[in-house]
């Protein structure tokens, strides 16, 4: 086993001292973008015992009227990754011009979408307990102009 020369020591150290300065100040100040040095919330947090658990969907309206889901099966789009940016959606609706051509793609012969729309269903929940209400909001709509 070779001993660690001095500049050997002085580098680690240094990389040690590094290291922990950005995880302390990842933990004082930090977000989850700045991951690992910073907290990762999205485990280390719980809603309180009785606030609505929301359900994050999307769905389409065809030319014929008809209600069309738009999940992963439907668009090969997950819905994380539609819950991830659903500010942006919400801030340019057109955006979801996305999620269409990926349904025209999939369902070449399927009648035309003339509105897209991500939807929160909120369920109500008592004591940690689903009640079996729930309401629908519209988060965000987009008309396709087809």
């Amino acid at each position: 086993m070779e001993t660690l020369t001095a500049r050997g020591r002085a580098v680690r150290l240094g990389a040690t001292v590094i290291g922990l300065a950005l995880l302390l100040y990842g933990t004082v100040r930090g977000t989850d973008d700045d991951f690992p040095f910073g907290p990762f919330r999205m485990y280390s947090t719980s809603e309180p015992p009785n606030a609505p658990a929301p359900d994050t969907r999307v769905e389409g309206v065809d030319r014929t009227g008809a209600v069309v889901p738009l999940g992963q099966e439907a668009t090969g789009i997950r819905r994380a990754e539609i819950e991830g940016q659903q500010d942006r959606y919400a801030a340019d609706p057109s955006l979801l011009r996305a999620v269409v051509d990926a349904f025209a793609e999939r369902h070449p012969g399927a009648p035309e979408l003339v509105e897209v729309r991500i939807v929160v269903r909120w369920f109500d929940i008592q004591g940690g307990r689903p009640t079996g209400e729930w309401t629908d909001e519209t988060a965000v709509r987009w008309e396709t102009g087809g």
